[in-house]
């Protein structure tokens, strides 16, 4: 799939209200279906928000709750779906949540998942979920992807060891707040030049206590140019992209055959 067409769902949360949450995510999902979308992305933790108290509640298994609704809607509207929502996990019979973006397909499959590694504990983060540990690739339909989860954003290394594994697409689930937007904003423009790939990045707007989330969505291209971008408002926005974009800025300007790997991991 050389072309593709994505929506971002730029959302505003409701915190500890599921349903709501979903009500709103599937009125979106039809509207991205109809405007002949391939995909649709959400926000960080979109189902639930950022909710240390009552997380073990809300969370669900990734065959159950939230997570079933979602698969059967990307079913329904036959739509690849994608946004990070709050995962129980049992082990050994105590339940552990994670911070989860996981890949529904239009089969209403799920084609994989990635638990956040980078935790934000500023916002208590890690009081309530647990970190991921790996670095899943997604082949999908349009190549290979990657997911990023908010903080995530702010480690490069993670960015290009995707991009080392043949990612050529990277999309950015965030609850990112306005008091650093320029940070946000400059993160993804970096993310996408230097390592020469799509950017997708879906944040939520709205306030949780007295944090204001910046919105701010948008879609870099492989230069670094916005495709697409959002302002403050909850709104769904919808482009084109040619995937071929990324092979042809690769031969423009030919980072990765410049590479010196033999210093860096000296």
């Amino acid at each position: 799939m050389e072309k593709i067409i994505v929506s971002v769902g730029q959302m505003d949360v409701q915190t500890g209200q599921p349903k709501r949450n979903l009500d709103m995510a599937e009125a979106w999902i039809e509207e991205a279906s109809r405007r002949g979308s391939d995909l649709v992305v959400f926000p960080e933790l979109w189902d639930t928000g950022f909710d240390p108290d009552h997380a073990p509640a809300l969370a669900s298994a990734v065959n159950a709750g939230q997570f079933a609704r979602v698969a059967e809607l990307a079913r329904v509207h036959r739509i690849h779906v994608v946004g990070s929502m709050l995962e129980r996990v049992i082990t050994n019979g105590e339940n552990h949540c994670f911070n989860t973006a996981t890949w529904f397909t239009p089969e209403g499959t799920i084609a994989g998942v990635y638990r956040k590694i980078h935790l934000f504990r500023q916002m208590d983060e890690d009081r309530f979920v647990q970190a991921g540990d790996e670095l899943p690739v997604f082949d999908l339909p349009w190549g290979k992807t990657g997911t990023a989860i908010c903080y995530d954003l702010r480690f490069p290394e993670l960015f290009r060891r995707y991009v080392l594994a043949g990612v050529q697409l990277i999309v950015v689930p965030a609850q990112w707040p306005i008091t650093r937007v320029a940070h946000w904003e400059t993160l993804l423009k970096a993310r996408a030049i230097e390592n020469q790939v799509f950017v997708i990045a879906c944040n939520r707007v709205g306030k949780e206590g007295k944090v204001k989330f910046a919105g701010h969505s948008a879609i870099f291209d492989p230069w670094g140019e916005a495709v697409i971008s959002a302002g403050e408002e909850a709104v769904l926005l919808t482009a084109a992209l040619d995937m071929n974009e990324v092979e042809q800025v690769r031969q423009k300007l030919t980072v990765f055959e410049d590479r010196r790997p033999d210093i860096y991991d000296r």
